[in-house]
């Protein structure tokens, strides 16, 4: 452990602890939510010469580098430790990729999935799935035989709000998954080369293990293509009830 200076929320100068960290490290620092201490984790990339790519908050989230100092606010930064991740150049390559991002979102693309896709390739948050808030475990495809049922019969103005909720959610889905594919397909393409490099070495145990994520991501991108395709059937039965919605909506003449 060694002490670095830093800055604290009333300008006063203080010592931010750096626990055993090096460059290509995903770390953490616990901040507070709603003025109660050290309730979430703000994940980000060790660049390894005192600069921090992450998630940076103030007017506008934005993916940036900047000094540990800005990072760590004054508290402890701890390391999260993977069994399984890019080797430290990888990492830093991935993290610099998306420097100037401007995509945040809680549920989908927070700190926490920034740091794990650059450190495993898994865009995930381990903080929302202890939640409960895992999205990727909620269906929301099945709203599609009540969307139906409400074009049909009931109410066709509550139907109306109901379709248009579901057209937005559909479009918000659509370029989450179509991100999700993107990102699967250049993980593909990374951990070919990480498998190559380690032949290369004569590293066979970690080419194998490259290889088999190479496997995982093809099957994410696959399953978000899918899921793609999926949607695309669901939003030509929408606009077939949203005609319906309108029909009912029309006085007769």
């Amino acid at each position: 452990m060694r002490m670095v200076p830093g800055f604290s929320f009333s300008g006063k100068p203080v010592q931010v602890k750096q626990l055993a960290m090096a460059r290509g490290d995903q770390i953490y620092v616990m901040r507070p939510l709603l003025s109660v201490e050290g309730v979430y984790e703000h994940h980000g990339i060790d660049c390894g010469d005192g600069t921090i790519i992450h998630y940076h908050k103030g007017d506008d989230a934005v993916i940036t580098r900047t000094t540990m100092e800005a990072f760590a606010r004054g508290t402890p930064v701890y390391t999260k430790q993977q069994p399984l991740a890019f080797i430290p150049d990888i990492v830093l390559q991935r993290a610099e990729s998306r420097l100037g991002e401007r995509q945040y979102n809680l549920l989908t693309n927070n700190c926490e999935h920034f740091a794990n896709w650059c450190k495993t390739g898994k865009n995930e948050s381990q903080q929302l799935i202890n939640y409960g808030l895992d999205l990727s475990q909620i269906r929301s495809l099945d709203s599609r035989r009540m969307i139906e049922e409400a074009a049909q019969g009931g109410d066709p103005v509550t139907a109306m709000q109901l379709l248009n909720h579901a057209q937005s959610n559909i479009s918000v889905a659509q370029s989450t998954l179509q991100d999700q594919y993107n990102r699967a397909q250049q993980d593909m393409t990374t951990w070919e080369r990480v498998a190559t490099l380690a032949l290369k070495q004569s590293r066979e145990d970690l080419a194998r293990a490259a290889l088999e994520r190479k496997v995982q991501a093809k099957k994410q991108a696959e399953a978000a293509k899918n899921q793609l395709a999926e949607l695309v059937g669901i939003r030509t039965t929408l606009d077939r009830n949203s005609l319906q919605i309108k029909q009912r909506l029309t006085p007769v003449s």
